[in-house]
């Protein structure tokens, strides 16, 4: 069994949800050399989150960022008791927008790609306004080839 792990900065986005498998799997030429293995992402970050959603229609992605902002609106009226010490309404929403979606993946590997289904892409869903610099820890661990 091999080990590998790489820290993959993320460029810098605002709030949405974006597809970003390419950008992942570019960082990572090594997924080639494994016959068998798993991919694990983790974002290192509170207030964004990774997910596997549809990877064709784009309408997917803003309905997912609209029905998030929807279910966990930004707080202008001062509801969450934790205010970010004057980071913006944005601040506690998308940290619960980040609980309920969640910080990791595990994506199997096989004959070098990754095992998703036709449909699949990676998210990264960023829940601020502004943009913020985002980094991923990728580890695989399988048999190489």
């Amino acid at each position: 069994m091999s080990w590998i792990q790489k820290k993959i900065p993320l460029q810098a986005r605002s709030r949405g949800v974006y597809l970003i498998t390419e950008e992942v799997e570019h960082a990572l030429p090594e997924l080639r050399d494994f016959k068998v293995g798993v991919l694990h992402l983790f974002i290192q970050h509170t207030s964004a989150a990774l997910s596997l959603n549809e990877n064709w229609d784009s309408d997917v992605r803003a309905d997912m960022n609209d029905a998030l902002n929807a279910l966990v609106p930004d707080d202008h009226e001062g509801r969450f008791r934790h205010t970010g010490a004057g980071e913006g309404p944005d601040d506690m929403a998308g940290h619960i927008k980040s609980t309920l979606v969640g910080a990791s993946l595990s994506i199997p590997i096989t004959n070098g790609r990754l095992a998703t289904g036709t449909w699949q892409g990676i998210y990264l869903l960023e829940f601020r306004d502004y943009r913020h610099q985002r980094n991923i820890v990728a580890t695989i661990n399988g048999e190489k080839k």
